[in-house]
């Protein structure tokens, strides 16, 4: 009788085991982490609230910053010639000042043109568009119906100037902004070996302050490289589309080129904004709504194999970037910092990239020149 017992109450022990299992974590090493995840998810929420706030000034540093980077190699080339350091980022800042002039003229006349001809391009759209006509005579309908129902006969009233604005202001940089972006980039241009040197001095390790010019170093390379690359690319995409807008008729392909290669530093964005332009003015331009997107298209073509075949088959054997990680960090600077923001974001997660793979990398590199 024994021994049945024995075996029934090994059993239940068993039983107790699988159903109260012993917990993963101690109870104390669980609120430490807890404690560590939270502290890092604080900081991480006022870092950002503190990247919002302090836009007018990180913006255009950040810029400045990124931009004299780029233009390391340049600077090392000047040293070399015996350039002043001051000479040389006095031409650069001027360089940098003509290009913006240039832009602002080639871009501003024919926008001054179009506005001029504002009431002649919406007759001609009110004309292309007739096959959209039943679809604009429901959001009529719509639209009179939401003014019904909030006790106005007339109707709901759109306030162009109250859209307008905004953009203008999104989309147009501060004086302000820009003098500390050209005064900034001057003074990083001409300090640059001081900054390099005492960010270097930070550390007291003679191995952290190895892997500390490995990784300026590689940032400044791999920058360069990227921004080169792409620069070299983006003047192939406008002369492509210079052509094509000559060989299209549009009355000003020099400017739809030059706006492609500008917009197309921008990923995903840059090139859906030279889309929608190249429709919109077809649209004025040419006989039908066929025609009009004729352009679009082959604009959408060039850029799909541009930015599947020819950059990543470039750019993809010196610095890897996953289109993921691009997308999410051109959506979140986009949205903090708006369209410099977007230009930043690929810089930026170069810099990231190449810090990550400096600090989880035991490998050692080749020491500076």
């Amino acid at each position: 009788m024994d021994r049945p017992l024995s075996r029934d109450s090994a059993r239940m022990d068993h039983q107790l085991e699988l159903t109260d299992p012993k917990p993963l974590i101690a109870p104390s090493e669980f609120w430490r982490h807890a404690a560590w995840i939270a502290t890092v998810g604080i900081f991480v929420i006022l870092f950002g609230a503190f990247l919002d706030l302090a836009r007018v000034v990180l913006l255009p540093v950040a810029s400045a910053a990124v931009v004299g980077t780029m233009l390391g190699p340049l600077a090392r080339l000047a040293a070399r010639a015996r350039m002043p350091a001051w000479v040389f980022a006095t031409l650069m800042v001027i360089l940098l000042l003509v290009l913006l002039q240039a832009i602002t003229i080639l871009v501003s006349a024919p926008l001054i043109e179009w506005i001029g001809h504002a009431t002649e391009f919406a007759d001609t759209l009110k004309a292309k568009l007739q096959a959209f006509e039943r679809g604009f005579r429901a959001l009529r309908d719509i639209e009179n119906a939401i003014g019904r129902f909030g006790g106005n006969s007339q109707g709901v009233s759109i306030d162009v100037a109250s859209l307008i604005q905004p953009a203008l202001a999104f989309l147009t940089p501060a004086i302000g902004e820009l003098l500390i972006f050209f005064a900034t980039l001057f003074f990083v241009l001409l300090d640059r070996d001081d900054l390099r040197r005492n960010f270097i001095l930070i550390f007291n390790d003679q191995e952290d302050r190895l892997r500390a010019i490995r990784m300026l170093n590689d940032i400044e390379s791999n920058l360069s490289a990227y921004i080169g690359i792409v620069t070299v690319i983006n003047l192939g995409i406008g002369a492509i589309t210079t052509v094509g807008a000559w060989l299209l008729g549009f009355t000003h392909p020099v400017l739809i080129g030059a706006l492609a290669f500008l917009c197309n530093y921008i990923p995903y964005v840059g090139p859906a904004f030279v889309v929608v332009m190249l429709f919109v003015v077809g649209l004025i331009s040419f006989p039908s709504l066929a025609y009009a997107a004729i352009a679009p298209a082959l604009f959408v073509g060039l850029t799909t194999i541009e930015g599947h075949v020819v950059t990543p088959s470039i750019v993809g054997r010196r610095l890897t970037l996953k289109p993921l990680a691009v997308f999410l960090s051109l959506t979140f600077w986009t949205w903090l910092w708006g369209p410099v923001g977007a230009f930043l974001s690929v810089p930026f997660l170069i810099f990231g990239l190449v810090i990550f793979n400096h600090l989880v990398s035991d490998e050692e590199g080749e020491l500076p020149e």
